[in-house]
């Protein structure tokens, strides 16, 4: 009598079983956020200028995708990024965002794949945007990437 009911029960639990593990799995989209001002620049500045960048991480297609704006620079921008830095310390430019004056407006947005390694700053808290101008050529706003 224990083999009638012992063998089902087997078989459903290695068909729940299979099932788990033949489940697919599901990309997941991180929303991140930034804050711009000059305060957040390495070395801070005095600008009056602030922005706001919101971007989404998808992490199956490793696609960055945001939408950003500014106002208040002491001119026009020229180019604005993301770059690979801690909270605090500069760094390279990972994905240009516009990277000439003539490209260059508020509002702006994008996408760009990225790589493991971009990713893994990117989730860390390791990458920041900021907006170039002609009088603050090494950036007159910054905001830290945030989940």
């Amino acid at each position: 009598m224990t083999h009638r009911i012992v063998r089902p029960a087997l078989a459903g639990a290695a068909l729940i079983a299979g099932l788990m593990l033949s489940a697919p799995t599901w990309a997941a989209t991180v929303n991140l956020k930034a804050d711009l001002s000059g305060a957040s620049e390495v070395p801070p500045n005095d600008s009056a200028g602030k922005g706001a960048v919101t971007a989404t991480y998808d992490t199956d297609s490793k696609t960055l995708s945001w939408k950003g704006s500014y106002s208040g620079l002491s001119g026009p921008a020229v180019a604005a990024h993301f770059h690979i830095g801690d909270p605090g310390k500069n760094g390279g430019v990972a994905v240009p965002i516009f990277t000439s004056a003539d490209k260059a407006g508020s509002p702006f947005e994008g996408q760009a794949t990225l790589t493991d390694a971009q990713a893994a700053d990117l989730l860390a808290g390791k990458m920041y945007v900021n907006v170039h101008t002609a009088v603050h050529k090494a950036g007159e706003i910054r905001g830290q990437v945030a989940k």
